[in-house]
Order: structure tokens, then C-alpha cells, then sequence
């Protein structure tokens, strides 16, 4: 079996769609000899913020020299970005060698009547691959909501973490924060410990009650003292227990993302599970890199890539950008998917963006950019539809060189995946010349 093979066979079974429910990959996973159960992890949950709590989390432990494990969801340009092994994708052999060992049970299944997803085979690939690489620990991030996500089969971690929760995946985690939430806290389990982000009283007050419940103790970010903070769009750098730590991670939501990873360090030395120095995690913070987020790609003229595609990303993407390029001529690349609230999106970015080129995303839940145009142009005067994301780029690339604008590219990690490359190659080539 050949790479491109692997990953058709992976892809083959996208057909069937996402459904609730944990049944299907427990039998799956049963049939591959649990490996679930030989590896120990941090589990992390969330709206935003999940992806970079990662980066930092896993960062810090391969520094502090555990063999450690990720899993993040999705990927941005390569799939094996989401199954890495010391923060460095696994090789292509060793996803085909994974695939040839467990896709014929896959097959076995589906001949038996349990239909196994796309998204349920790639955990269990995960698993596998992280169980015979005999990790010491795997940061592990949920997919969508916590309760019936399919890394919701792992037995108590040695910590789960809550980042920042909004509205998102309203359809099927719940119309209000309130019931998001409780999808969010599903990953709290006895024998663990937990850790949450800032959140609302609301959000919070039903965080804390699931702790007391399950009698775990919670750690909160707010209790991580940093001090000295310094932001500017290559990253920020702060004062902690005495030392100071460089993060490139640009952002005010970087900082709190980085006290929530703190906390969780924090609470894992304080019990024992984890020996790091504060050395260790200086060094882990600074290697940590999390790709289209607030990501700058390009600085004369200043080119920003941000997977936002949600009210609270897209607020934490306004923030940004009015603390850092207030005085810009802003053009904004936007493109979404359909299922997303593109409605209050829009209103959060209707001052930031002088003019928006909406983009299609290539995705089968995307709304069509005339649509999203439309949307646009209820709040940003000048709004252009185009029919490729390169082309708009092409266009507002060229417009910034001749007038000292900025280009901010937003609304879905799957333009983010689609444009990066691009983008790295055109910005490479110009500054060629």
C-alpha cells in the first residue's frame, strides 16, 4: 500500500458522515486490543483555544524528555499534522504500516453492519499508533464537544482541560453556552484532575459543580500569576516564577491559553505526575508553534492568517488586530462554513475590514461566497466576490504592495489548510525580487 492509498482509505469512509455516540468506537477499538488503555494523557476540551493549549502542553513535555504524543483536530496542510510523536508529524511509512494493520477490521465491521467514520477511524489510528510507539504521555484534543466525542473513550486521564467555551456546533452540542458546557465537562472523569480557562460566571459556576461532583480538584488560569506582559505580532513574552518566557504565539488570547497550560503543568508537578523544571517549560514555550493562528506570514506588506470562524475567535481575532494594526487599511479574505454563526461573526469585523473579498472554501459545508458576500455587505461597503481564495489573495497581495495595507485572511481552518501554502510561496517569491 502506497502513502496516497493510506490516506484514500482514510477518506473513503467520510461518506458515512459524523453520528453521535460512543458504541461504534469502543467495538472498533476493542477489536484493535484497547489501545486506548495503555497510554496516559491530558485530554483538553473546548470552544477556542484547544489547538494552542496543546501545542504549549505537548511542547513543554517533549522538552522536559517524555515521549509524547498529539492529537489534534483538524489538520491545516498535512493529515499525519494530526497524529505527531515529539511534536513532529509521524512518517509516511508509519501511517501506511498503521493503516495495512487496522483498515481490514474496519472492513470486518462493515461486513458485520457497524459502520465505522472517518473521524471515528482516525482516533482509533491515533490510539494504535501511539500505543505501539509506546508514549509516556499523549495530549490529546477533542474533536467536537467532550461527552460523546470519540477521545471520550479513554479511561481517567491524568488531567482534563477546559479552554474558553462559546457558542459553536450549535446543531448538535446545544443552542446556549450553558449546554455546550455540559457537553464540554463530559470529559471530566474520577481519579483525575481538571483545569479551566477563564469562562463566564455561568460557565464557570457549572465547571466547578461537575468537580465537586466527581470530588477532582479544579485549577483555574486566573490563579496563574504572570507578570510584565509584552505583545506585538510576532508573539508575546511575560514574567512567571521567576523567569521569562517568549512565546511566538501572537495574541491577548495566546496569554490566557498559556496560563490555562500553566495551570495544568502547574497542577500535574504540584501531585507528582510530571517532573519539569521551570527551565523546561521557559524552553517549551518558546519551540511551541501552532500554525493559522494569528500566524504572520508576511510583514512588509503585513500578511495575517487566522483560522477564526466563530464569534469568540473572531473577537479575539478583532482584539488583535485593533491593538496591533489600528492605523492599517485592513483587507479581509473571508471564507465559512455554512454551519457556522456567520451572522455574528460578521458583526464583530464590520469595523475592522476596510473592504472584505469573500472566498469559497473547499469544503461540502460551505456557504458560497456570493452568499457570504451578501451577508458582507450589510456592514463593509466594499465587498468582492471571488472564485478562488488564490485569486483573492493575488489581488489584495498586489494592492498592499502598491499602498501599505495589511491582509488578514479568516472564517475557517479549512481556508486556512487550503491558502497557507500558497501564501508562504507567493510572500517567498516576492521578497525574491
Amino acid at each position: 500500500m502506497t502513502y496516497d492509498e493510506a490516506i484514500e482509505k482514510i477518506h473513503s469512509l467520510l461518506a458515512f458522515g459524523s453520528r453521535p455516540g460512543l458504541d461504534r468506537m469502543r467495538i472498533l477499538l476493542d477489536r484493535l486490543d484497547n489501545p486506548q488503555d495503555k497510554l496516559k494523557y491530558i485530554h483538553v476540551a473546548g470552544t477556542n483555544g484547544k489547538g494552542s493549549v496543546c501545542a504549549m502542553l505537548s511542547s513543554v513535555l517533549v522538552s522536559a524528555g517524555y515521549k509524547t504524543g498529539l492529537f489534534i483536530s483538524p489538520y491545516i496542510t498535512d493529515f499525519r499534522e494530526r497524529i505527531q510523536i515529539n511534536n513532529s508529524m509521524i512518517s509516511k511509512d508509519e501511517l501506511v504500516s498503521a493503516v495495512e494493520n487496522t483498515f481490514p477490521v474496519i472492513e470486518s465491521l462493515h461486513d458485520e453492519g457497524t459502520i465505522i467514520t472517518e473521524f471515528e477511524y482516525v482516533n482509533a489510528l491515533q490510539f494504535y499508533i501511539h500505543a505501539k510507539q509506546k508514549c509516556d504521555i499523549v495530549v490529546l484534543e477533542t474533536g467536537m464537544g467532550g461527552l460523546l466525542d470519540c477521545t471520550n473513550t479513554i479511561k481517567a486521564p491524568l488531567c482534563s482541560v477546559i479552554t474558553v467555551i462559546g457558542l459553536d456546533h450549535t446543531a448538535v452540542l446545544g443552542s446556549t453556552e450553558e449546554e455546550i458546557t455540559h457537553q464540554k465537562c463530559g470529559i471530566l472523569k474520577e481519579y483525575s484532575m481538571a483545569v479551566t480557562s477563564a469562562q463566564t460566571p455561568a460557565v464557570m459556576q457549572i465547571i466547578e459543580q461537575y468537580a465537586r461532583k466527581l470530588k477532582i480538584p479544579l485549577a483555574k488560569s486566573e490563579g496563574v500569576d504572570i507578570s510584565a506582559v509584552e505583545r506585538t505580532l510576532t508573539g508575546s513574552r511575560f514574567n512567571y516564577n521567576g523567569i521569562q518566557i517568549n512565546l511566538s504565539l501572537a495574541g491577548a488570547h495566546q496569554i490566557e491559553n498559556a496560563k490555562t497550560a500553566l495551570a495544568a503543568i502547574d497542577l500535574l508537578r504540584l501531585n507528582g505526575y510530571l517532573d519539569i523544571s521551570d527551565f523546561q517549560i521557559q524552553q517549551g514555550f518558546a519551540n511551541a508553534v501552532n500554525p493559522a493562528r494569528l500566524e504572520l506570514l508576511g510583514e512588509d506588506p503585513i500578511v495575517l492568517l487566522d483560522g477564526a470562524h466563530n464569534p469568540n475567535g473572531i473577537e479575539a481575532l478583532k482584539k488583535s488586530i485593533d491593538e496591533f494594526l489600528k492605523d492599517k487599511y485592513i483587507i479581509g479574505i473571508i471564507g465559512m462554513l455554512a454551519d457556522k454563526d456567520t451572522d455574528n461573526s460578521i458583526k464583530l469585523i464590520k469595523d475592522v475590514f476596510d473592504c472584505v473579498y469573500t472566498v469559497p472554501v473547499k469544503n461540502p459545508r460551505a456557504m458560497s461566497p456570493s452568499l457570504l458576500m451578501k451577508k458582507c455587505a450589510k456592514y463593509i461597503d466594499e465587498t468582492v466576490v471571488f472564485e478562488s481564495a488564490q485569486h483573492a489573495f493575488d489581488v489584495a497581495y498586489q494592492k498592499a504592495l502598491q499602498s501599505d495595507c495589511a491582509v488578514v485572511i479568516c472564517g475557517s481552518l479549512y481556508l486556512a489548510g487550503e491558502i497557507r501554502p500558497y501564501i508562504m510561496n507567493t510572500v517567498k517569491d516576492c521578497n525574491k525580487k
